[in-house]
């Protein structure tokens, strides 16, 4: 499996407050990336593969919205967040 419960625990603890903070915008949004990444992969190699493709559009979705919300609440955290994960080119 891709996704460890030790990555989870990492992803946490580099981009949220602890390892154990798992309800921060800043972990959950460093965690769809990390899946996004994954299925995006995936992709590459298999291009017809619907169920796939349909789960990555709607994980980009969810990692969209949380970016809005952050951006709304607090820029700062948002911006941060943005040059951690080198999601704006």
């Amino acid at each position: 499996m891709y996704l460890t419960s030790e990555k989870k625990h990492e992803l946490f603890k580099q981009h949220g407050k602890e390892a154990t903070d798992t309800g921060s915008a800043e972990g959950q949004i460093a965690l769809f990336s990390h899946r996004i990444d994954h299925l995006t992969g995936h992709l590459k190699e298999n291009r017809k593969d619907f169920n796939t493709q349909q789960a990555l559009i709607k994980l980009v979705g969810k990692r969209r919205s949380l970016l809005n919300y952050l951006k709304n609440k607090e820029i700062s955290r948002y911006r941060s967040i943005v040059k951690e994960l080198k999601l704006r080119k």
